[in-house]
């Protein structure tokens, strides 16, 4: 059964990306791509980028497969992956087998998005240096 945010989560993730929408934009080098000049900050963190990027070449993932390879702590995964499924990029899914509770987690669509959003800003900046 997957958790859907509450009333205050999602008004959250309204205003979140109101706020993405209304950001300034610069553009590259090439003139053709414009991108935020701001940073998507919840992506930006080092381990939620990783889950992203993780989910984004895996349909699922459980909470031990993101644990081992991100190598860290259940309480960094839990917190992080937490944050991003209040701001819709990744959805969870928890069950039992048997007796033992298996957590599944999935990227959305807004959170493919996000990612790709992210990766065009970073490639965007990296030509931005290259030619300076």
């Amino acid at each position: 059964m997957a958790r859907r945010p509450d009333n205050t989560a999602r008004a959250h993730i309204a205003d979140a990306s109101r706020a993405r929408a209304e950001e300034p934009t610069l553009t590259a080098v090439d003139g053709n791509t414009a991108i935020p000049i701001a940073l998507d900050r919840l992506i930006h963190e080092r381990l939620r980028l990783a889950i992203v990027s993780a989910l984004a070449v895996h349909d699922t993932l459980t909470f031990n497969d993101l644990k081992a390879m991100l190598d860290t702590s259940d309480g960094n995964v839990s917190v992080h992956a937490r944050k991003l499924e209040d701001a819709g990029y990744i959805t969870c899914t928890k069950a039992f087998e048997g007796r033992v509770p298996r957590t599944e987690y999935s990227l959305t669509a807004e959170g493919r998005a996000a990612l790709e959003r992210y990766l065009a800003h970073m490639e965007a900046l990296i030509r931005q240096v290259g030619n300076a």
